[in-house]
């Protein structure tokens, strides 16, 4: 660089600072010349202003120094006493190499393809023989659940593999006439095959994936390469785990309910009456089942969540007995009243429905608009809509394991909101056991042959086995229940025993080491 001297650029005028030894000396000089720099005021009475110079310290300056200094603007020097805050060094994390992710056999697709076929070809079988019998109003319900849920079935394949902005006219036409889900599982299967033949093959397109995970009692940042092929895989178990929760509780809950009333109400049960209640009872237990496991994903979206038998088998139960009980409660009420009945089932659906609008409309937020990128406000508000419908008929039949949230970018609440399950299982019991009574005073011509009585308990008994189920798998098998501030013992205590609680909260001092062995079961 050249020298300013030569270009007759005068040279600014840096005084001498005479600094101690120590650090913050050091850096109450460094701001004494930052002020001097950025220094607002421009008072042209200087020399009045030297007692201000000796409040400095350490720093002395000559009469010609000021001189020199006021000549080029700088005529006042301000002491800073910011405080520079400490930083404390970055935690690391403990990044842990897992393996390759391996490709596993699509036995959930094949087994929701099944369901999907078994319950259509049953549907078409008994809407042949009602017409066969003239029963015209039975068949047109029969084909009416099966095309809403076949219909919405074929939306969500192609939202989620996005197929209206790929060329495929073969695989829109397979969803046209309602054979989507057959073609889907045929790729997913060759896609199978190509992997598995490759196998010793090293992939060219890769990608790292992280989750959090628990080892050992301590949680560990897990990182794995996952493939091309595996990561298309994965896609299709995705769109599967959807659509299969439509078809359970869009198609398969209204259709096994009418089905129920029907073998009610008629004197004979056909062969094919039979597989439609049982393939449409086993679609909603495993849709039942694969909500549960949906909604820890969501909400634990930063950890990889392993599932065990012991933890499926408890959820099963718990949904089967559920559902179940909860199905023929209301198939019992409705067979009493006939069409007295139909005001309290639309009541109950259009408030849970309008539910998560009201709360979106007082919370005065805006239409999010993250769910796909190429949606205006009105494909994004067709979405939500559809959304909110599947949320309420999940939570008539049973828990919907999550709670709606339009005003969030999420769409979810991840926290676990244990008042909500509490109050949501209070007021289906409260239900349960007035239209159980119902049945029992008024249901005079309903079951003729049977006890009433023993009925009613039955179902009763078996929907509180059901909730003490889903207790025993969030109090000991759910997969990260160490990540909960509280469990379900110590609600249970706070709710039975609130004066207890609440003198032992006051005596016992919260530390860091309770609070994470209050969450450890």
């Amino acid at each position: 660089m050249a020298d300013p001297r030569q270009d007759n650029i005068p040279t600014p005028f840096f005084p001498k600072v005479i600094r101690a030894n120590s650090l913050q000396r050091d850096r109450r000089s460094l701001f004494q010349l930052i002020s001097v720099l950025d220094s607002p005021s421009r008072s042209r009475d200087f020399y009045h202003s030297c007692q201000s110079w000796q409040t400095l310290g350490n720093t002395k300056f000559s009469r010609d120094q000021m001189k020199t200094m006021s000549r080029y603007g700088i005529t006042r020097v301000q002491e800073s006493r910011i405080e520079v805050p400490v930083r404390p060094p970055p935690v690391q994390e403990t990044i842990c190499r897992g393996p390759k992710s391996p490709c596993r056999f699509p036995f959930s697709i094949l087994f929701s393809t099944f369901l999907y076929c078994g319950e259509a070809a049953s549907a078409l079988y008994m809407a042949r023989v009602y017409q066969k019998n003239n029963d015209f109003y039975w068949m047109t319900y029969t084909i009416v659940f099966f095309l809403v849920a076949s219909i919405m079935d074929q939306l969500t394949l192609i939202f989620v593999h996005r197929d209206l902005a790929k060329d495929k006219p073969l695989l829109l036409f397979m969803h046209l006439i309602l054979m989507g889900p057959l073609i889907r599982c045929l790729e997913a299967l060759i896609k199978y095959f190509e992997v598995w033949q490759k196998a010793d093959e090293e992939e060219p397109y890769v990608s790292l994936t992280r989750k959090k995970m628990f080892q050992n009692g301590q949680e560990v940042l897990l990182e794995w390469e996952v493939g091309h092929s595996v990561r298309a895989l994965t896609m299709h178990r995705n769109a599967y785990k959807r659509m299969t929760q439509i078809q359970a509780f869009l198609g398969s809950v209204p259709q096994l309910t009418y089905q129920l009333y029907v073998s009610l109400v008629s004197p004979e049960i056909p062969l094919g009456r039979v597989l439609l209640i049982s393939f449409a009872l086993v679609s909603v237990t495993y849709g039942a089942t694969l909500c549960n496991m949906l909604a820890i994903q969501i909400k634990y979206d930063d950890y990889k969540v392993p599932f065990h038998a012991s933890e499926i088998i408890c959820v099963t139960i718990w949904r089967s007995l559920e559902i179940t009980s909860r199905l023929i409660i209301l198939v019992l009420f409705a067979a009493t009243l006939r069409l007295k009945a139909l005001p309290f089932f639309v009541i109950n659906f259009v408030i849970v429905l309008l539910e998560p609008w009201v709360r979106f409309w007082k919370s005065g937020a805006q239409m999010p608009n993250n769910i796909e990128k190429n949606f205006s406000r009105v494909g994004t508000l067709v979405v939500l809509i559809s959304i909110t419908v599947l949320y309420s008929a999940i939570n008539f039949s049973c828990w919907p394991a999550m709670q709606l949230r339009l005003a969030d970018r999420d769409l979810v609440e991840k926290t676990q909101n244990w008042s909500h399950m509490t109050l949501h299982y209070i007021l289906r019991l409260l239900e349960n056991i007035a239209m159980v009574l119902v049945f029992r005073f008024l249901g005079v011509r309903v079951l003729i042959n049977y006890c009433h009585t023993f009925i009613c308990i039955q179902l009763i008994v078996a929907y509180l086995i059901s909730i003490t189920f889903m207790l025993l798998f969030y109090q000991y098998l759910h997969p990260l229940r160490s990540l909960f501030r509280h469990n379900v013992a110590d609600y249970l205590h706070c709710v039975c025993c609130p004066w207890s609680s609440r003198v032992g909260s006051e005596n016992v001092q919260s530390t860091p080491e309770t609070q994470l062995n209050r969450g450890i079961v």
